[in-house]
């Protein structure tokens, strides 16, 4: 009987996002495999997402199969369930979802096993005089061979041994059948200096072991463990996991940086060994592939990582966490887009496993889940070598100024920087602005230099002695005049992290400064490194971005300083406040984590701002209490839900279009349901232009549970979709630049 394969190609367009049958007689093919077929006039590679007998194709249509790519399913059935949960509820084609379950490198085979060539010696010579079938003047042959035998009795890679020995001995012996020369797959494992050390277990503290008990004995719920800066999270973490493989089941755990990653990866080899995989954008192709396997096959039973390892192909889940379950990061905001907490809620549900969600400062809405009885809290209130939270001395930097102070440093950064520096201790500051100034701007006729494809100035980087886009990476050479007016003089405007370095070495000469922000950290491994060098003191001051934010626990980090506290405060965001506290405090828990006390200076030009209050207080639930009681009085989230639609183009008259007619399609849904509209509004994006594209957009703002409207707006989207023309909706954007 002829066995018909059902098949979603590996093309990312709406058109061809469904289902073609193919002719899979004479293949041993399974679901969940990839296959190789013809398409149109192409050769392409899809996913078998089913195996039937019988198909309504008519015969002269149906194609065969080219070829198998897998010896073995790579997609489970939980991630093809995973596949129609997700394509319904985020209106995500099907092919994108599909993409995110394997390595990208695995598609067009772009990386495979290493295979290493090992040769040993052959067993039946083993026992045997070499002088009976080597002759005595071959002395490379019997150099290699009693090498082989004493030192390498287990065998040796080629490229090692031929470092040493005879090439041409190894192929005599080879070819004599002496020598075994065989291929033997190498496991490429990253961060392979990462090792377990011997540590001793900590013993936990009545919050920790009450939160670990609760989690433990829940099966299908959802946590949200709030616990102060240092108050010994992770310990939790790694307890509940030890739990969950004790009953013969599988966890991941996430973290927002990838940063964070090494730190944490070595508690969890010290902890489980073996066990753990990684999985993260900054690993090698190969890396990913090998660690990915790892979870596919079984062998690995933890996987630590970024957003991306929540789609990690563990079986039999018994818990998922998600650290700094706040953090931006956990929302994709490109193609495909989705929401981590979504995706592990879902796989909890799937599995009858646990969700925690853990933060010093949850999200607004993950809190008011906790309070309302959604989701169960759990408190860790204290830190847990009993030392306070660090003091944070508020800094006007509009009295500065008056004062004659025109720097980005304050007098009180700068005694507190030497006092960090005459007592040998460290110091971290944190401006969340990198490159080494916000733009470049005629002191004459105010010109400033902008992008050529981009509605946005151009950041001076004056390592790389360029003007930087930060949105499309194009590169421009600095001017040395004015090139609108001539004028000899340009301005700097806002300093970055580069700038902070220089001006740093400048006020400490021989002090080593390190610098951790995208620029910095773009080679692999880089995070690593200057991790490592701070963690080793080779310097005293790390200068970063929200990089160095969260999760990093330095014992003599008795200094933080926040340069800029302001720069999330006063976007026109609602969530802006709401970043403003998570992101200072987070940073602010950087300091004083060991057994001295830590201090933070916060610079900002808005002392009085009532969100500075409840970060010096470190009061998070004062805090939600106005914030929750501001967003109840405006009706956005959690009290409602925001959709964005956002067109874009390269001919601005077509993508107008477009959006009126997306907009008229809304405002008819608006007529019908009147009382679900809080808002309906269509404007410029704030960033007007992004890499050639024109940008416009739809507000709209819907009382909650308004899921069947929310389904009617994407059929819209979807319904004046137009070539060469993006057009798409979000819910709940994190953000609406």
């Amino acid at each position: 009987m002829i066995v018909y394969a059902e098949v979603i190609v590996d093309i990312a367009a709406s058109e061809v996002d469904r289902i073609f049958d193919y002719n899979a007689d004479g293949f041993d093919i399974e679901r969940g495999v990839r296959v190789t077929v013809p398409f149109g006039r192409m050769t392409v590679e899809g996913f078998v997402i089913g195996i039937k007998q019988n198909t309504d194709v008519p015969a002269e249509k149906i194609k065969s199969i080219i070829s198998v790519l897998d010896k073995r399913r790579i997609i489970t059935d939980e991630m093809f369930s995973l596949m129609d949960y997700m394509s319904a509820k985020m209106h995500l084609m099907k092919v994108d979802i599909l993409r995110l379950f394997i390595p990208a490198a695995m598609r067009g085979g772009r990386v495979k096993e290493l295979k290493r060539q090992y040769a040993c010696l052959s067993e039946e010579y083993r026992g045997r005089d070499p002088n009976e079938f080597i002759k005595p003047s071959a002395l490379a042959q019997h150099e290699l061979f009693e090498y082989l035998l004493t030192e390498k009795p287990d065998g040796e890679l080629v490229g090692e041994l031929t470092k040493s020995m005879s090439a041409s001995a190894l192929r005599n012996l080879s070819a004599r059948g002496i020598v075994t020369v065989r291929d033997v797959e190498q496991i490429r494992l990253p961060y392979a200096d990462v090792k377990p050390e011997n540590v001793p277990r900590v013993k936990l503290t009545a919050e920790q072991e009450h939160a670990v008990d609760s989690i433990s004995s829940a099966s299908g719920r959802t946590f949200v463990l709030h616990g102060v800066t240092g108050s010994g999270k992770t310990e939790v973490y790694m307890n509940c996991i030890e739990r969950v493989l004790a009953n013969g089941k599988t966890a991941i755990m996430l973290v927002p940086e990838i940063s964070l990653t090494p730190q944490v990866l070595r508690s969890f080899r010290n902890r489980f060994g073996e066990k753990v995989a990684i999985l993260h954008s900054a690993l090698g192709q190969g890396e990913k592939f090998d660690e990915w396997r790892k979870c596919l096959s079984g062998e690995a039973k933890v996987v630590l990582g970024a957003r991306s390892a929540v789609f990690a192909p563990l079986e039999n889940l018994g818990i998922i966490i998600i650290d700094e379950e706040h953090d931006s990061s956990y929302i994709s905001d490109r193609t495909p887009r989705y929401s981590t907490a979504d995706v592990a809620g879902w796989r909890i549900k799937y599995n009858g496993a646990d969700l925690v969600l853990g933060s010093a400062t949850p999200s607004i809405e993950t809190y008011y889940s906790a309070k309302s009885g959604k989701y169960e809290l759990l408190e860790l209130t204290g830190r847990v070598n009993k030392r306070p939270l660090p003091e944070i001395e508020i800094v006007n930097m509009c009295r500065e100024i008056a004062a004659g102070n025109n720097s980005i440093f304050s007098s009180a950064l700068v005694r507190e920087l030497d006092n960090v520096v005459g007592h040998g201790n460290q110091a971290m500051l944190f401006l969340n602005r990198r490159g080494y100034a916000s733009f470049m701007m005629c002191r004459s006729c105010g010109f400033v230099a902008k992008c050529d494809r981009c509605d946005v100035s151009l950041v001076y980087h004056r390592e790389e002695k360029r003007l930087k886009c930060h949105y499309c990476g194009n590169m421009y050479t600095v001017p040395d005049v004015c090139p609108q007016c001539g004028f000899a003089v340009m301005k700097e405007g806002y300093i970055g992290t580069e700038k902070v370095v220089r001006l740093l070495e400048e006020l400490y000469p021989g002090v080593g400064v390190l610098r951790m922000d995208n620029d910095s950290t773009r080679t692999k491994g880089a995070h690593a490194e200057i991790l490592g060098k701070f963690g080793a003191k080779e310097a005293q001051i790390l200068v970063g971005t929200q990089m160095i934010a969260k999760g990093h626990d330095f014992p003599d980090v008795t200094l933080v300083g926040i340069l800029d506290a302001d720069m999330s405060l006063h976007m026109a965001d609602y969530r802006s406040v709401e970043r403003t506290f998570q992101l200072t405090t987070q940073v602010a828990g950087r300091a004083g984590r060991a057994s001295q006390s830590g201090k933070v200076v916060l610079q900002t030009y808005a002392p009085h701002h009532y969100v500075y209050d409840y970060v010096r207080k470190g009061d998070y639930k004062g805090f939600f209490d106005k914030e929750i009681n501001l967003r109840e009085v405006t009706k956005y989230p959690p009290f409602a839900t925001i959709v964005r639609i956002l067109v874009s183009g390269s001919d601005d008259g077509i993508a107008a279009g477009v959006l009126k007619n997306i907009y008229g399609g809304i405002s008819e849904l608006k007529e019908i349901y009147s009382d679900k509209f809080i808002y309906l509004a269509y404007m410029r994006a704030p960033v007007k232009k992004i890499m050639d594209e024109y940008r416009m957009q739809i507000l709209v703002r819907l009382a909650v549970g308004s899921d069947e409207i929310i389904d009617k707006i994407f059929d819209v989207v979807e319904r004046y979709r137009v070539p060469k023309i993006t057009s798409y909706a979000e819910v709940n954007p994190i953000k609406l630049s």
